[in-house]
């Protein structure tokens, strides 16, 4: 992590626009130690700096899968909160996809979206010698894949089975190969399954960090080209849950990726509200994610930007170019600073 300039802090506080009357919030980030808590951290503290002298943020965690954090900001239980990836939780404003049980949730908006470039991949154990999806529907083997819990609210969960099933291999057809999903709420829980030897696949999104770097490097596993045609299956089923045609992985990301990977795209943090959050509070929270996002970058500059869970450096006319509408305080922001 990189060290912060002291003088750069003081100066930093001393800027921006000032709420005189004190506000008291709840933050939804993660699990508790990823990187949503870590930017509900920054923004809580500029948030605060800028407040009346009472202000207070809550940070909450979430239990499940994350999308409690989406309904708790939807029903006013949380002012803010952050989720991933950024193009599904457009279907929220519809209530189609994960979110159907819920019915639309048209208040929804976005205060702005970190970028952060990640994928859905399928590896597995060079063992079976699979290297493409037709060869695992050939051979059928008796897979234990690793991936998050698909229990209607889980994000990757979600989008894991579905990536499945649109290369034609549902739960079932898994099962009759003598094979099974070994499932967990969070990223590094399923590799640990791999690493613990229960499970010989990893379907999972994360690729930046070092637990998928040991998968490749070490375990040497193979990774499977998305087919273009389940890809154009999940945009027709699954509509507006992922973003479509984004840049292919490139060769090199790992040393045994000789070529570019097609896959599923699982990119950006979008930062979450409702439409009735009052605007002078929305606008100075985009203010901060914007103006003092050098706070948040230096806390990733000890990994390259491709290494990185917040790809930097952050830029604001891409912060504000949010799948779903942003709040009209965000929106005064970006047009203020002519990022919009």
């Amino acid at each position: 992590m990189a060290t912060p300039n002291v003088k750069d802090i003081v100066e930093q506080q001393s800027r921006g626009p000032r709420l005189e009357r004190s506000i008291r919030l709840n933050f939804v980030g993660d699990w508790g130690m990823a990187n949503f808590h870590r930017i509900c951290s920054w923004l809580t503290q500029q948030f605060c700096d800028r407040a009346g002298r009472d202000s207070r943020v809550g940070i909450w965690n979430i239990r499940y899968g994350g999308i409690e954090a989406v309904l708790e900001v939807f029903r006013g239980e949380a002012q803010l909160a952050i989720a991933t990836p950024a193009q599904m939780i457009s279907t929220a404003l519809t209530g189609q996809g994960i979110f159907a049980p819920y019915g639309p949730m048209p208040s929804l908006r976005a205060l702005g979206v970190l970028p952060q470039n990640d994928r859905l991949i399928l590896a597995i154990d060079p063992k079976y010698g699979i290297k493409s999806f037709e060869d695992l529907r050939q051979k059928r083997p008796p897979l234990r894949i690793a991936t998050s819990t698909n229990d209607g609210t889980n994000f990757i969960g979600f989008t894991a089975y579905a990536f499945m099933e649109c290369h034609g291999i549902t739960s079932e057809v898994l099962e009759s190969w003598g094979g099974k999903y070994i499932t967990a709420h969070r990223p590094e829980q399923a590799i640990a399954f791999v690493q613990a030897g229960e499970a010989d696949a990893l379907l999972q999104e994360a690729i930046m960090t070092p637990w998928w770097a040991d998968i490749i490097e070490n375990y040497k596993y193979d990774v499977l080209h998305a087919e273009p045609s389940a890809l154009a299956r999940f945009a027709e089923t699954y509509p507006n849950t992922a973003a479509q045609d984004p840049d292919p992985l490139p060769a090199g990301f790992w040393s045994t990726l000789t070529e570019p990977l097609h896959t599923l795209d699982f990119s950006d943090f979008v930062v979450l509200v409702r439409d009735d959050l009052p605007e002078d509070v929305a606008h100075l929270l985009t203010w901060c994610l914007v103006e003092t996002r050098s706070a948040i970058e230096g806390q990733y500059k000890h990994l390259k930007p491709e290494r990185s869970p917040l790809t930097y450096p952050l830029s604001p006319a891409k912060m504000a170019q949010s799948p779903i509408p942003l709040h009209e305080g965000a929106k005064r922001y970006y047009q203020e600073a002519g990022h919009l």
